[in-house]
């Protein structure tokens, strides 16, 4: 499973509003929802919450995978955010969090849910995919990064 095939491409935005964590999920479960992925925004931030109540999804390297699992959904929904000016998150090494890889599952689908953070993982342990993602400033730049084309079409 590549990332590449389980982010939707509607679900990638290079604007996330990111005052706070808190905001940043806000805005994230927003969009989902306007995008139909979800069937309530609320729900969703809600449970997102929870599940930061529980420990950080921030892992370090201006990263975060924030994650829960949804009644109402059939199928693992993989968002990708960026955060341009960042956000102060308790994260392992203190640096701000600029990317959001944000997953959704099916109540019922658990083993989906942790193959997808895996293939998450996965991806961002890839010969230089962090250090391209984060040079992207546009939603079709981040799309890019997902397919292995790199910003500007290097693959260095």
């Amino acid at each position: 499973m590549s990332l590449r095939e389980l982010v939707d491409p509607k679900l990638v935005f290079a604007d996330v509003d990111a005052g706070s964590r808190e905001r940043a999920l806000r805005c994230l479960a927003e969009r989902l929802a306007l995008e139909g992925a979800v069937p309530s925004a609320d729900d969703l931030h809600a449970k997102l919450l929870e599940r930061e109540q529980q420990g950080s999804t921030a892992i370090g390297n201006g990263v975060a995978i924030p994650h829960c699992k949804l009644p109402r959904l059939d199928r693992v929904v993989v968002a990708v955010g960026l955060a341009p000016d960042g956000v102060a998150i308790d994260t392992p090494d203190h640096q701000p969090v600029r990317l959001f890889f944000l997953v959704v599952s099916p109540e019922s689908s658990p083993a989906a849910h942790l193959q997808t953070l895996a293939a998450i993982a996965k991806w961002l342990k890839g010969d230089r995919n962090l250090e391209r993602i984060r040079a992207a400033t546009t939603s079709d730049e981040v799309r890019a990064c997902l397919s292995g084309d790199g910003v500007g079409g290097n693959r260095g």
